[in-house]
This record gives C-alpha cells, sequence and structure tokens, in this order.
C-alpha cells in the first residue's frame, strides 16, 4: 500500500488523535517529525481570539497564528488584536494561551511598511510574543524585513494568494529571495496554488529549501476554486510535500487554515491535526 493511501485511511478516525488527552501514555511515544502544528486563528474568525486559542487547543494543536483585527474577549474584551497592544494585556494573552497549552507563533498575513520605525512595530510585537515568525505579502519592502528579522532573529514568511494577486506565482518570491538572509521565506499556502492551477508538489519540489511555515489545505481540484476538507479526502498529497521538506531541514509551522463551515470547524480542524500527527508518528 503506497503511503499517501494508507494516510487517507486516517482523517476519519484522526479527531480522536487530535483531540489532546492529558492522561500519562503507557507506551512512549516515537519522537515525532521536528515541526509544530498550529491552527490559523482566520479559520476562526467568527470567535475571539480567546476562543480559538481554546478551540485550537481542543483541537489538539501545539499553536495558533493570530492576525490583526480579531477581537480578543475574555477579560481583554472588545479590543482587536494589533501591534499596539499594551504589555499588560500581551502577558493577559500570553498566560491563556500556555493555561491550554497553546504557543503563538506567526502573525499574519500582516502588511508591513518600507519605513523603518513602522516596520519596527510588527518586530516589537512579534518579538514580546515570542513568535517564530510574521507573514506578510509586504515583498516591496524586503530590504527593511531582512534587516529588521535579523536584528530580532525573526522568520518573514512571504504568503501567496490566488491569482492575480502580486505574489501568486512562486517564481516572484524566489527571486525576490535570491541572495537573501535565510530567515527570509515562504509561508507556503498550497491550498491557493491549486486554485491558481500549480500542482502544490512540483511547486514544493522547486522551492522547498526556503520553505519556512505553511498555511496547509486540501482541496477537491486543482485549477479551479474548491473548498478546503479534511486532511487526506482531497487531491493534495500533504504527506509527500511535508516529505519533501522535511529533506532541507523544515522545522517551522504547519498551520492549519481551514476557511469553511465557519460556524463548525473544529471537529474538520481536528481531522487536520490528527492527520499531521499520525504523519509525524510514521516518519518519526
Amino acid at each position: 500500500m503506497k503511503r499517501r493511501s494508507l494516510l487517507t485511511m486516517i482523517p476519519a478516525a484522526s479527531a480522536l488523535l487530535g483531540l489532546r488527552s492529558r492522561a500519562e501514555e503507557t507506551v512512549p511515544s516515537p519522537k515525532p517529525a521536528a515541526f509544530s502544528i498550529a491552527v490559523q486563528c482566520w479559520s476562526l474568525k467568527k470567535f475571539t481570539l480567546w476562543e480559538a486559542i481554546e478551540m485550537s487547543a481542543a483541537a489538539g494543536a501545539d499553536g495558533v497564528e493570530i492576525f490583526a483585527g480579531q477581537r480578543i474577549g475574555g477579560p481583554i474584551g472588545d479590543i482587536v488584536l494589533d501591534p499596539s497592544l499594551a504589555d499588560a494585556h500581551i502577558a493577559t494573552l500570553l498566560e491563556h494561551a500556555a493555561k491550554h497549552e497553546i504557543k503563538p507563533l506567526n502573525f499574519g498575513v500582516v502588511a508591513i511598511s518600507k519605513e523603518e520605525a513602522e516596520a519596527r512595530k510588527t518586530f516589537d510585537f512579534a518579538k514580546k510574543l515570542g513568535l517564530y515568525g510574521v507573514t506578510t505579502e509586504s515583498i516591496g519592502s524586503i530590504d527593511i524585513l531582512e534587516k529588521l528579522a535579523k536584528e530580532y532573529d525573526i522568520k518573514v514568511c512571504f504568503h501567496n494568494h490566488p491569482k492575480p494577486t502580486l505574489l501568486w506565482h512562486p517564481d516572484r518570491i524566489s527571486k525576490a529571495l535570491e541572495g537573501r538572509d535565510a530567515r527570509l521565506g515562504f509561508c507556503a499556502d498550497v491550498g491557493h496554488w491549486a486554485t491558481s492551477g500549480l500542482e502544490p508538489l512540483e511547486v514544493i519540489r522547486k522551492i522547498a529549501p526556503r520553505v519556512l511555515a505553511f498555511h496547509m489545505k486540501d482541496r477537491e481540484a486543482v485549477g479551479r476554486p474548491t473548498h478546503d476538507r479534511p486532511f487526506g479526502t482531497g487531491v493534495i498529497d500533504q504527506a509527500a510535500i511535508l516529505d519533501e521538506v522535511r529533506k532541507h531541514g523544515f522545522a517551522g509551522n504547519v498551520t492549519i487554515e481551514y476557511e469553511h463551515n465557519w460556524d463548525h470547524n473544529v471537529p474538520e480542524i481536528a481531522q487536520c491535526v490528527g492527520f499531521l500527527r499520525a504523519y509525524s508518528k510514521m516518519r518519526a
């Protein structure tokens, strides 16, 4: 049986794997593949960030990618997430995430200015949160982004939306990254490539050394818009994609962005988490 076909059997039962058990395991687990499993909070945009953290934990994730403009909720109330968020609120938010064993990993997709003083606000915010990276499409700001990535030791992950947006084709990002610091790379949105008519695995084979993070999706078809599906039930070969980037030492975050069934998608997100955990154990 091919690995792909074995993994496609997993999602129907994988919610059970994804819903994290706090009980001690009697049999030690194998060392997992070296990446974090996160939920893009945009998947839970109808809820507060406070709730999204709790829901991501319930789905079995390790972390979240946060985005600007989401109402924070909880004791912070109607204040929305923004780089100007007060330090006291950041501390409260981090405490809530830690309580649920969730780590904020990336911030985006966020526009970042060419002006250093303005761009620095995003990096200061990311540093306070202890983030792995910022996710952006501000390719025109690449000079200042490279400078600040080095200074703050924070990854800059260039994201792609479908065509005809500026960065829909990976060659545009690849060309901009030539000769740049290794902290600059791709946030590979494989679903958007599929919508744009690009075969995601073929793209990954060309850019794998510069992939720093994913917006991971599965889709019904390549070449036309289709909604997100639980991993392993569509045409995108997540296992082969992860195999490819791991050949080049990928150890970033695989962020589940599930833009469908907005009011009730936690079980589907849990299936995606379960798929990734099963993959991780099989490749350990």
